[in-house]
């Protein structure tokens, strides 16, 4: 049975090296040796395992295991993907799965939270961006595959499961959650403070393009082109798929560079660039990130930051700057391998580093103070004169107070918005001042 399998092995290194030196210079036979004697030494185990363990194990489990060793021993986002695996990733991608609701990767042997997904079981029950969890349903996931965690915490939706939390600078918790099937509504846009449109991107699944698109549109024809800016919201963003990320910065951007993906190969880099036409139209815009924006989100504030296009806020992103490429093999299962580094039009790789934002904002509480003194305005004086353009208390006033309340939680929100107006404003300003000097200019050339 040993030389039967150590045979197979054999069979399939030949193969390999046949198809390399179709394209590449021979390789020295000791590389070649060496290759097959680990192919050997495999075969070995392998058999050795089979014989010896505790308990019986399956040839299957154990080449499947090993192929998952081998990628992942890479690094945190390449794996072996079964087909069960394959099918939830393709799920995701289309805006429909169950479980929590929470992107992971894995992280020191621990399993460490990217981001939450808006309105899942992960994202009401509080779970946050760098969370550690430690345990599922009691059991450490130290010595666990990230697709073995990941499995554990997904299930039969209504069903629960309890993990334990680790966060910075809080003693360790436990969180009871509840499996649902997760249905990503993954753009959501609203009117802030009357004329600013803010766009919630929550992930970057199919046709977020098209939505973010109908998004301005609609705000354009509601406000009656009276739009005073746009505040784009990828906090806590995952990421997801490349083009989608590509065209959304298209809407923004009217020429240049969106993003290129650089492989270890010089030749095979690729750059994507923006077609002519900004659907805003120039109007102020203002990106919010944190530590849970990650990939997608990332490419999108990195394009529209080196291109000026948009001021970035709030606080450094995930550093999710590697290419995934998954392919399908047999059985229906498939494999995913990082192929490439993303790199903004600038030159910069985001890999490892993230985008630092242009004005930094943490997310804080507000409080209002209150004063109890006794506090006068010149309409409160005696014998104050009236202004005499002063008419009748208007009735149309802003019906935006349970909105103000709302916003009042979000810190980092309020002033992404309080930047918006007052980035329109100077353009205001700057319009106006320059517009009589226009005038002056034609005055002086009809005289001459």
């Amino acid at each position: 049975m040993l030389k039967k399998t150590i045979a197979i092995y054999t069979l399939i290194s030949c193969l390999f090296t046949g198809c390399a030196i179709a394209k590449e210079e021979p390789k020295p036979v000791e590389n070649q040796v060496n290759t097959y004697e680990l192919l050997n030494l495999f075969g070995e185990i392998m058999e050795r395992t089979k014989t010896s363990y505790v308990e019986e194990v399956s040839d299957k489990k154990l080449i499947e295991s090993a192929i998952n060793g081998m990628l992942t021993s890479l690094d945190p986002h390449s794996a072996y993907l079964t087909e069960e695996d394959f099918r939830y990733m393709n799920e995701q991608t289309k805006g429909k799965f169950g479980g929590l609701g929470i992107q992971v990767t894995m992280e020191n042997g621990v399993v460490k939270v990217i981001s939450p997904i808006d309105d899942t079981p992960a994202y009401k029950a509080g779970i946050k961006a760098g969370d550690y969890i430690t345990d599922i349903d009691g059991k450490t996931v130290i010595g666990m595959t990230l697709n073995e965690a990941v499995s554990k915490l997904r299930g039969k939706i209504g069903t629960k499961v309890t993990v334990t939390i680790r966060r910075v600078n809080e003693k360790p918790f436990n969180v009871t959650m509840k499996r649902e099937e997760i249905k990503i509504d993954s753009v959501k846009s609203e009117i802030k403070n009357g004329d600013i449109l803010y766009i919630r991107i929550s992930a970057f699944n199919e046709d977020i393009d098209k939505d973010t698109e109908k998004a301005v549109v609609e705000a354009q024809k509601k406000l009656k082109n009276k739009l005073a800016g746009i505040v784009l919201d990828v906090r806590n963003n995952p990421g997801g798929l490349l083009e989608q990320a590509i065209g959304v910065s298209d809407l923004f951007l009217d020429h240049g560079e969106i993003v290129s993906t650089r492989s270890r190969n010089e030749e095979d880099t690729i750059k994507y660039s923006a077609t002519a036409g900004d659907i805003a139209q120039g109007l102020p815009m203002v990106v919010m990130i944190n530590e849970g924006s990650a990939s997608a989100s990332e490419i999108v504030a990195g394009a529209l930051q080196d291109h000026h296009r948009a001021v970035i806020l709030g606080e450094k992103s995930f550093g999710k700057g590697s290419v995934q490429t998954v392919l399908q093999l047999r059985n229906n299962a498939a494999m995913r391998i990082t192929t490439a580094r993303y790199y903004t039009p600038s030159g910069r790789s985001i890999q490892a580093k993230g985008i630092e934002p242009d004005v930094t904002v943490k997310q804080a509480k507000i409080e209002e103070i209150k004063s109890y003194g006794l506090n006068l305005s010149e309409a409160d004086l005696k014998g104050a004169l009236k202004n005499e353009q002063e008419t009748e208390k208007s009735d149309n006033k802003n019906d935006d107070t349970d909105e103000q309340i709302n916003d009042k939680n979000d810190y980092q929100l309020i002033r992404a918005l309080d930047l918006v107006k007052a980035l329109y404003l100077y353009n205001q300003n700057d319009t106006l001042n320059l517009q009589p000097k226009k005038e002056e200019k034609t005055a002086e050339k009809g005289k001459k």
